[in-house]
């Protein structure tokens, strides 16, 4: 039986729609639903390209029941993935799927995470520190923004007159081509 991913994310899903292709004729793994906090994300337009089933929930759904994490075992969800979603996980959702949520972060954590540290906010951060590299961390979720443990990271050099799109493009880039095999190893590893 392939194991099942389900992806979270918040606005566009260019990591979401690196998943869904990576997958989509994978032998041992698929993605089998799209959750998002935001019913206008282009996410769900890329979800639809697949033919894969979504799911908007609200801030009381996912905080204050148990539809989400009901909606995700009735799927038999075996790993669930972050994808620019930008809500803390409840720890209700932690203790149903125990080391089994990762999330990705455009930095190199544990610099430049926690509360707001996303998207733009993070690159402008880090180009304001003056640091000589960024990257991406893979890590799993726990109960604080971006402080689980550290699964994968990638990183690439600031070069001098690099502007804010440079350091977007180079982060996608990473993100791009690393999250969907960083998953795929993960899944190796669970048991069936």
């Amino acid at each position: 039986m392939k194991k099942r991913i389900a992806i979270f994310a918040s606005g566009s899903g260019s990591n979401a729609q690196k998943i869904m292709e990576h997958f989509k004729r994978h032998p041992e793994a698929e993605v089998v639903i799209i959750l998002t906090n935001n019913p206008q994300a282009y996410v769900l337009q890329r979800a639809d390209n697949f033919e894969i089933p979504t799911h908007v929930f609200n801030r009381t759904e996912f905080y204050d029941t148990d539809s989400v994490i009901k909606l995700l075992k009735n799927l038999q969800v075996d790993l669930i993935v972050l994808a620019g979603f930008l809500w803390l996980v409840p720890v209700s959702l932690l203790n149903a799927f125990p080391n089994k949520i990762i999330n990705i972060h455009p930095a190199l954590l544990p610099k430049f995470g926690g509360k707001g540290m996303y998207g733009d906010h993070i690159h402008k951060a880090v180009l304001a520190a003056g640091e000589e590299e960024s990257g991406i961390t893979i890590h799993f979720a726990n109960e604080h923004f971006d402080e689980g443990e550290i699964l994968h990271q990638s990183k690439f050099r600031i070069e001098p007159g690099d502007t804010l799109d440079v350091v977007k493009f180079k982060i996608q880039q990473l993100e791009h081509h690393h999250f969907p095999r960083v998953i795929e190893s993960l899944l190796k590893k669970m048991k069936s």
